[in-house]
């Protein structure tokens, strides 16, 4: 049941993460309280919002039943399914070197998981 909560909680954040870069893209950001407001209010980043607030209430959950040492380098693998978004819907380029970066994350992973 961890896992499942766990992917879930990867799954909302990288598509948190990816609503945020869809409501970002285009909009010319101000650091003032009117330039914030309006950022908050674009329908993506609102979303991204609620559903980063999601994946804290499901985080809160695994970190109460599961070992620290476990589920947080097990979450790292949200950046390897950001890069897949990154490749796939923001069709960015991503070098060789990152991809390796992004196996090792993998490995990584792999090697937490063994108990």
């Amino acid at each position: 049941m961890i896992y499942l909560m766990l992917l879930l909680n990867i799954i909302f954040l990288v598509v948190g993460q990816t609503l945020w870069k869809i409501g970002l893209s285009g909009m010319d950001l101000e650091f003032t309280v009117r330039g914030i407001i309006k950022m908050i209010i674009n329908p993506y980043i609102f979303g991204g919002l609620a559903i980063y607030s999601l994946a804290t209430i499901i985080w809160f959950y695994i970190l109460s039943k599961a070992e620290l040492s476990l589920v947080y380098p097990l979450q790292s693998l949200c950046y390897v399914a950001a890069a897949l978004v990154a490749l796939l819907i923001f069709k960015e380029n991503i070098p060789l070197t990152r991809w390796f970066g992004i196996g090792l994350i993998v490995l990584g992973a792999c090697f937490v998981s063994i108990k």
